[in-house]
């Protein structure tokens, strides 16, 4: 297990640089995916990005259908959201790059994302709510934007203990 540690801030350069495609998909990316869901469940988040691990590559992973019988984690490289619904829906987010912050985020309520899996065989799903959610928080990540670039004028950002918040049984995860 390499233990990565999580980029922060909102002037990181790291987080605010735009990533390059991945090209080889070997025991190295594996390994790296790995790593990051490692780092994803120590840090009870709904999704990590590269970025977010110090890598400027477009890979991340997320947790969809999150506190259902058919959850599961999956990880996306080289992801496009090819589609978009009209209708928005709003939703408390937070992120693990910046701890203890959290903010009302207008998002898609439906999109469709294409992505390619660790064997490199393309894949398209279509999302919505939760779902549709994590994945746009977490592509922003690899175009170099912040869940707080996404805040309405005026917008609320509460800042919260995050070490009370993981602890706690009613605590939300990050996305």
């Amino acid at each position: 297990m390499t233990k990565l540690k999580i980029e922060t801030g909102t002037k990181n350069p790291i987080l605010r640089a735009k990533s390059k495609p991945v090209k080889k998909f070997d025991a190295a990316l594996r390994k790296f995916v790995k790593d990051m869901r490692e780092a994803m469940m120590k840090e009870e988040g709904l999704g990590i990005a590269a970025p977010q691990v110090g890598k400027n590559i477009r890979a991340f992973i997320v947790v969809m259908d999150y506190n259902k019988k058919s959850e599961r984690i999956l990880a996306m490289i080289n992801p496009e959201i090819v589609t978009k619904s009209e209708e928005m829906e709003e939703g408390e987010e937070g992120c693990l790059s910046l701890p203890g912050k959290f903010a009302k985020v207008m998002r898609h309520k439906e999109i469709t994302v294409e992505f390619f899996d660790l064997d490199c065989v393309r894949q398209v799903l279509n999302l919505r709510n939760l779902n549709a959610r994590v994945v746009q928080h977490e592509n922003d990540h690899i175009e170099g934007v912040l869940f707080v670039d996404r805040l309405a004028e005026g917008a609320i950002i509460e800042e919260i203990d995050v070490k009370r918040k993981k602890g706690d049984k009613d605590g939300e995860k990050r996305i």
